[in-house]
């Protein structure tokens, strides 16, 4: 038997039942593809396998895992020799549509994405004065604003990361671009696909006060983040602070209140008391964010020379420092939800903050500052605290 590709072998000895026996002196140190074709070729004749050689031929080119056996019963039963679809793993695009949508939820920052969604929805409600407000036009009026910020928020943050990659590494090496899951590219173009579509969407609504708080957001946020000459404030403590209490504290309010107020509801552009109650609270909670989001960052930020306050005054020096901001805005709230004359909004702004500045206290004394964890954990608490106070705003009347 001939084979370019194989060369010359010998015969199998010993012929019995017209099965070829392989107990010979079959030399299979010499041949052993032509040995596993030669027996291949066998065991697809129908049923010739089985008829003949039921006990004494060894099992041959076995594959771990089972494969090869399966392949030997579809030959015998005369079935086509391509794999079933089962034999695949019917998980792997399951698993890959999983894994890309975490990656792109870790890269969104998501704790920032629901305090965008949610104060844009409970500055809104500020500008309802009767139930006949409710419509559909109200709703979609929000709706709209809450898309646009959201696509925004999503470039700010992706652009701090693009930023921020090496320092990340140390702080946060779970996001996607600090642990490789995200090229540059990748996460570039996302940045500047969702920036185009925040100012598509703001331009197709046709409302000033939005287009206005996207524009100066895509402004500050970049100046904050960017590293080019005469930008990236965040560099600057102060600067940096003042970047994030004019977004979270004076933009979010004033623009989108005056989006639904005037371009929604069409009424003319008012300050009320609410409104000015709202955006003196954020401005101190927007300050407190902005200091202590650099607390667990304390180590990366002292490697690549980021003077935040955090690195010039200590971690629990700054930490303190938040407490005390946070307890004195929940004292103004309290003072001030006592003027209500509504009983029931007096009662539920007063013993909602009261409930709040307590569980801040109690929360604040037990914290291990020697856990980078911890501090994470509570740095993530304040943004609960966050989200609450902004479920209470809309019943301060």
């Amino acid at each position: 038997m001939e084979s370019l590709l194989l060369g010359r072998f010998p015969e199998p000895r010993g012929i019995s039942n017209g099965c070829r026996n392989w107990g010979g002196d079959f030399p299979k140190d010499r041949f052993p593809i032509a040995e596993a074709l030669w027996f291949r070729g066998r065991s697809i004749s129908k049923g010739y396998h089985a008829k003949c050689c039921p006990t004494n031929v060894p099992e041959r080119n076995q594959f771990q895992g089972g494969r090869q056996r399966k392949w030997n019963a579809n030959a015998a039963s005369g079935q086509p020799l391509e794999s079933k679809p089962d034999d695949y793993d019917s998980n792997g695009v399951i698993g890959s549509v999983k894994s890309a949508v975490d990656a792109f939820y870790r890269f969104s920052r998501p704790h920032t994405v629901i305090g965008t969604a949610l104060s844009i929805v409970s500055v809104s409600l500020l500008a309802v004065e009767k139930m006949t407000d409710f419509s559909p036009i109200f709703f979609s009026g929000v709706l709209e604003a809450v898309v646009a910020a959201l696509f925004m928020n999503i470039y700010i943050v992706g652009l701090n990361q693009l930023s921020d990659i090496d320092i990340d590494k140390v702080n946060k090496p779970y996001l996607p671009l600090a642990s490789g899951e995200y090229s540059v590219g990748t996460a570039a173009l996302i940045v500047s696909t969702f920036s185009i579509l925040s100012f598509v969407v703001g331009w197709i609504v046709g409302s000033w006060p939005l287009f206005w708080a996207l524009f100066l957001s895509f402004v500050l946020g970049t100046a904050y983040s960017i590293n080019l000459p005469m930008l990236r404030w965040k560099r600057s403590a102060v600067v940096a602070a003042m970047c994030i209490l004019a977004v979270r504290a004076v933009i979010v309010q004033l623009a989108f209140f005056l989006h639904i107020q005037t371009h929604v509801f069409g009424r003319p552009a008012v300050f009320t008391r609410p409104l000015i109650f709202a955006t003196a609270f954020m401005s101190f909670f927007s300050v407190v964010i902005a200091l202590f989001k650099d607390i667990p960052d304390i180590e990366g930020d002292r490697t690549f020379g980021i003077r935040s306050f955090t690195v010039r005054l200590g971690q629990k020096r700054v930490f303190w420092i938040c407490i005390a901001l946070l307890e004195m805005a929940y004292a103004v709230a309290i003072l001030f939800g006592s003027f209500s004359s509504n009983l029931w909004c007096k009662a539920t702004t007063v013993i909602g903050h009261l409930i709040l500045g307590l569980l801040l206290w109690v929360r604040a004394g037990s914290l291990d500052f020697g856990s980078k964890a911890a501090i994470t954990s509570f740095y993530m608490f304040i943004w609960q605290l966050f989200y609450a106070e902004y479920l209470l705003i809309p019943l301060v009347r």
